[in-house]
């Protein structure tokens, strides 16, 4: 059992010159090795080499998803509500329809070029369409670019591993792509993902 008349006396035998010589030794033993320890984690840790996506970026390219061009017949979706199988638009948009374009299920029999007096409208007459908001298919060939790679006029395409910017005239767009007029050739690769100008890329696989 231990006492306090032990303990007293382990700290008196530890109070002589010899003991205080080894603790101090021992303690400044311990204090190198510590401080040998700091350093070398230090070093190991700067011996890692920490991934930055910038850094990578810019030394292989930033990674990005294209669109190899080349005409294509595709559709574009334009809106019109029907009401009993007739549907009023105005004359900015009465060229947009044609007699036997699809509008799902159903079509467009006429298209009347002449206003109608008493709306100040043009009237479009379908067969077997269902009241309410519709889509009239538009069906053309061409180059088919998702309207999120179109930035105001201009689009990016991939030129030796950097992006360029294009300008670009569009013909014409529903929500979700545009038809091309001018501004891309057969065989360009459009960018999909969001670049800058001289953007050094890397086209994802």
């Amino acid at each position: 059992m231990i006492t306090i008349e032990k303990i007293e006396q382990t700290l008196k035998n530890l109070n002589t010159p010899k003991n205080k010589k080894i603790i101090y030794r021992t303690l400044i033993v311990l204090a190198v090795l510590l401080v040998g320890y700091r350093f070398y984690s230090v070093e190991r840790e700067n011996s890692f080499k920490v991934f930055n996506i910038i850094r990578n970026n810019m030394k292989n390219g930033t990674p990005v998803e294209i669109l190899k061009m080349e005409k294509t017949n595709g559709v574009l979706l334009e809106p019109l509500t029907i009401k009993n199988n007739r549907a009023y638009v105005s004359g900015s948009r009465i060229s947009v329809f044609k007699p036997g374009q699809k509008i799902g299920n159903c079509k467009i029999v006429s298209v009347s070029h002449n206003i109608d007096l008493d709306t100040g409208m043009h009237i479009i007459t379908t067969a077997k369409c269902q009241n309410g908001l519709q889509y009239v298919e538009k069906e053309k060939n061409g180059f088919y670019i998702p309207v999120s790679a179109i930035h105001g006029n201009v689009v990016y395409v991939a030129d030796n591993g950097v992006a360029r910017i294009r300008e670009i005239v569009i013909q014409d767009r529903d929500a979700q792509n545009a038809l091309i007029k001018s501004g891309i050739s057969e065989e360009d690769i459009v960018i999909l993902s969001n670049v800058t100008d001289n953007e050094k890329i890397k086209i994802a696989q």
